[in-house]
């Protein structure tokens, strides 16, 4: 992501955060179908557990935020730190984007 500029980026981390999530469960509920789980539960509940992994994969694993945080700090390189929390931010908004749309597709979250 080094030749990219940093809005082409920011868009390339929120969706591969929705795509973790928006993909993951759904491979995973085809799982739970064939073991006999019910899909839809088990899709929602992978859903929440995804959402730490789609910011560890969207921003590309979690040394490279710490490089920009301690070259940020150490070496007064503010403008890694402020673009590493604006990457961070992109990857929860795609991270919450693809469980809100489980959540829409499941609806677990509708109490009877």
């Amino acid at each position: 992501m080094e030749t990219d500029t940093f809005i082409a980026t920011f868009i390339k981390v929120y969706f591969i955060a929705l795509g973790v999530i928006f993909g993951g469960s759904l491979i995973g509920g085809i799982g739970a179908y064939i073991t006999g789980d019910a899909p839809l539960t088990s899709i929602f509940r992978m859903a929440n557990k995804l959402k730490i992994w789609a910011l560890v994969a969207a921003i590309g694993g979690t040394f490279d935020a710490f490089y920009s945080f301690e070259r940020g700090i150490f070496e007064g390189a503010t403008k890694d730190i402020v673009k590493q929390i604006l990457l961070i931010i992109s990857a929860m908004g795609g991270s919450q984007t693809g469980w809100l749309l489980i959540s829409w597709f499941t609806q677990e979250h509708v109490s009877q």
